[in-house]
């Protein structure tokens, strides 16, 4: 779990706003019009029943934010951290082809057009999002390696996309790993979130099956009195260091060059999606003191600043020593050993999803991070830091990579078109 590329979000407020001078709209009037409901309370020994406020705002600037689905790069890899996600893969159904994926990526990008917008499916809505504005809803597709031979187009394969390496903390789930096509949902409300991953799966009728699917959740906009970065499922700031957009070499390290590159032109302004279902041993680390917990990492727990001092965005000092002489962050903490100028420069921006799905008979959590990860290369992204990682990180021993798979994300559809059409018309 590279620290420098945990994905930090512009923190957005749940503050609520009027509505947009000029009316309200359907969907805002149709929230309205549940607004208002009685509530069970209780004074004393009686209980009566209050009413909502009868002026309640229907829709708050979470329900309101809109996500563009036509542009430059896809939606879903620079926006911040989103409340709810589902990750699925599909594989195309047998005798499926080329004809039949053109058919389905019109369909999805149809449907991720109009939900982003905050409007139904063109039929059959199943009506879960019906009260919601589009809540940030982004809609992301990739190619994973299997989709090129399984649709005659393996001369447009990309080198990046050759199967990442082994790795000593890999223990893999084949049944939930890669797959010929992977969608990423996200939004900052759960009905929206699982009213797209609904439509997607509806979308794909005959013509692919879920591989495998994937919920996750981060904190809410607005759940804290100020922007801060997020925190997992261990309880730490997890973010700091990850790659900004204000940086001037941000697109080159994240995106695909429109030329000079040497992949395949039909990537240009894509991304290259890793994507990890890492477990947490959240028992045994939750038996380590604070101070091994923030030695493993290199942060302080309770504001992520780094052990040499300072605050959260202060540089770590990776000369600093104790009295003893032993360095004050220490050589196989995590926040030393993933930095960018301890790998050549390598740099991933991380846009993860912590899930938990249940406990297990012994008592033990199925709960960690859904690791998703953008780069403009992953043998230059990805592959080298989790190396560096595999060669003594001291959050190794509390973490296993359960599932993995990546996939080519392309460029943004412009209007008219729909995702991944210059490989599939090219």
């Amino acid at each position: 779990m590279p620290e420098q590329s945990q994905s930090v979000p512009e923190a957005r407020t749940a503050a609520a706003e009027a509505p947009p001078a000029g009316g309200v709209s359907r969907r805002a009037l149709l929230g309205s019009a549940g607004a208002t409901g009685l509530v069970l309370g209780a004074a004393g020994a009686g209980v009566g029943y209050a009413a909502a406020p009868a002026q309640a705002t229907p829709l708050s600037s979470v329900g309101s934010d809109r996500a563009m689905f036509h542009g430059k790069h896809q939606p879903g890899i620079t926006e911040g951290l989103q409340a709810r996600g589902h990750l699925v893969a599909f594989d195309l159904a047998a005798g499926a082809g080329r004809t039949q994926a053109v058919a389905l990526l019109r369909r999805w990008s149809t449907t991720a057009e109009r939900l982003m917008a905050g409007e139904p499916m063109t039929q059959d809505d199943t009506d879960v999002a019906r009260d919601a504005g589009p809540a940030s809803l982004t809609i992301t597709f990739g190619f994973g390696n299997s989709f090129f031979g399984r649709t005659g187009l393996e001369k447009q394969r990309p080198s990046a996309l050759d199967p990442l390496p082994d790795f000593s903390s890999d223990h893999l789930d084949k049944t939930r790993s890669n797959g010929d096509l992977w969608v990423q949902i996200g939004a900052d409300d759960a009905l929206v979130a699982f009213h797209a991953l609904r439509a997607i799966q509806k979308d794909a009728g005959s013509a692919a099956k879920v591989r495998w699917q994937m919920n996750g959740f981060n904190r809410t906009p607005g759940a804290t009195a100020h922007p801060m970065t997020a925190r997992n499922l261990m309880g730490q700031l997890d973010g700091t260091r990850n790659p900004k957009p204000t940086e001037s070499d941000f697109d080159q390290r994240i995106f695909v060059p429109a030329s000079g590159s040497s992949g395949p032109a039909w990537m240009a302004n894509g991304s290259y999606a890793v994507v990890r279902r890492i477990r947490m041993l959240l028992d045994d680390w939750e038996k380590l003191s604070l101070t091994t917990q923030e030695n493993v990492i290199g942060r302080k727990k309770s504001n992520g600043a780094p052990l040499s001092g300072g605050t959260e965005t202060t540089a770590m000092d990776l000369e600093k020593a104790k009295a003893d002489g032993e360095y004050v962050v220490p050589v196989n903490a995590h926040a030393r050993i993933t930095r960018p100028d301890q790998n050549g420069g390598a740099a991933i921006l991380r846009r993860p999803f912590s899930y938990h799905d249940g406990i297990d008979v012994d008592g033990t959590p199925d709960a960690g991070l859904l690791f998703v990860c953008w780069q403009a290369d992953p043998l230059r992204g990805f592959v080298p830091l989790q190396r560096k990682l595999d060669r003594g990180d001291a959050l190794s021993q509390y973490i296993r990579h359960e599932a993995s798979g990546l996939f080519a994300v392309p460029g943004g559809a412009a209007a008219g078109e729909y995702v991944g059409q210059r490989l599939l018309e090219g």
